[in-house]
């Protein structure tokens, strides 16, 4: 039974580089790239990370034209961005919007830090670039959150720095390997803030500690509160896996916490 699936991506470097979505690409036989000018190129998929739902694909092609990297982290609340995408199959459609929320963290995916916007996104624009008014992508266009399964105003983009550090591994060694804490943690509530001292309700509350791992040998133990992590602020509980997953395998990191009032 033949199946198509359809998407969009695109060309970060002169070498034929296209970036797009794991899940546009899970489970091909076959990956075809058509450019602008209408031509088709056979891709080859140079790696898949389904945990950033990140995909990268190379063409080789002449002259291809290479978006410009930008910054996400200078991202403001409410700036305008565009996306490009083939939304129902209506190729190379722009829509436009703010950004309406950084560093989401939605149940599925706990490593990634969203970009969340109002920029229209249905199905085929899945993988399509999220740009700045400079022109520069700043995130992959991933999901939305819809009851109908149109667009609703709510969009979440992968920001483009998570997946060129994925596309770094990905191109080196295939894979991606990511940092790993060891530890089952929730959220602070006011009542937990007042219990354990805590001027406000910020922070990681260790719930359970695994055995034998890199949190169980530095010492870590049930009720710590997590505070920092290599010097980054924890508000939320759900900010420490996306910088513990980025984080370099066998290197030493500095944690802050909190424990009994100190």
């Amino acid at each position: 039974q033949n199946k198509q699936s359809f998407g969009s991506g695109f060309i970060i470097s002169k070498e034929g580089y296209v970036l797009t979505n794991n899940h546009v690409v899970q489970g091909a036989d076959k990956v075809v790239v058509r450019l602008a000018d209408r031509s088709e190129l056979d891709a080859e998929v140079i790696g898949t990370d389904e945990r950033s739902d990140v995909a990268l694909l190379k063409i080789n092609g002449k002259k291809l034209p290479v978006l410009k990297i930008g910054d996400p982290s200078q991202l403001k609340v409410g700036e305008w961005v565009l996306a490009i995408g083939s939304p129902f199959g209506f190729d190379y459609s722009v829509t436009s919007g703010i950004v309406s929320a950084k560093s989401r963290s939605l149940p599925s995916d706990a490593y990634v830090p969203f970009i969340q916007t109002d920029v229209a996104i249905n199905p085929g624009n899945s993988g399509g670039p999220l740009l700045n008014m400079k022109g520069e992508v700043v995130g992959i266009n991933s999901q939305i959150y819809s009851r109908s399964g149109g667009f609703m105003g709510l969009s979440f983009a992968i920001p483009i720095d998570v997946a060129m550090d994925v596309v770094e591994q990905l191109k080196t060694t295939g894979h991606v390997s990511r940092g790993y804490l060891g530890v089952v943690i929730q959220d602070i509530t006011r009542d937990l803030a007042d219990a354990y001292g805590l001027d406000r309700p910020a922070g990681a509350l260790v719930a359970q500690v695994l055995p034998d791992s890199p949190a169980d040998k530095a010492g870590l133990k049930t009720g710590d509160v997590i505070t920092r992590f290599d010097g980054q602020e924890i508000g939320l509980s759900s900010e420490l896996p996306q910088l513990v997953g980025r984080a370099k395998v066998g290197r030493t990191y500095p944690l802050t916490i909190v424990r009994d009032g100190k």
